[in-house]
């Protein structure tokens, strides 16, 4: 929802450096249609039919890099504000929807930084 948000108060506001905010909308667009194409497949459950793609991979990977771009977008996008305030609502809410994005993937993934041991031998 944050990056919905995010998107319209970027649309509906006037900016006139096109650059920034196209890839901000870009990167914001792809992220929700990804989302809306993960949750579609979970729903009707076409993940079983397909058995050749590892599809937890393959969405912790498309929503890692939809989370490093939206940052980025974030980023330029907060950099190119210059205080208008539907620009810099969409900034913030692109940061907003970035931590959301990394904590759901740190949640769901189960994702760790404890090093694993392959050795066999404890």
């Amino acid at each position: 929802i944050s990056l919905l948000i995010g998107f319209i108060s970027v649309n509906n506001s006037s900016w006139t450096d096109y650059s920034a905010y196209s890839f901000f909308q870009i990167v914001s667009m792809c992220d929700l249609v990804m989302i809306l194409f993960f949750y579609i497949m979970h729903i009707f459950r076409v993940y079983r039919s397909l058995t050749c793609v590892s599809w937890p991979l393959a969405e912790f990977l498309h929503y890692l890099i939809g989370t490093i771009l939206l940052l980025i977008g974030s980023i330029v996008a907060a950099a190119k504000s210059y205080n208008i305030t539907g620009l810099v609502a969409g900034a913030t809410f692109g940061f907003l929807a970035t931590i959301l994005c990394v904590i759901s993937m740190w949640s769901s993934y189960k994702v760790s930084c404890i090093t694993q041991s392959t050795s066999k031998y404890h």
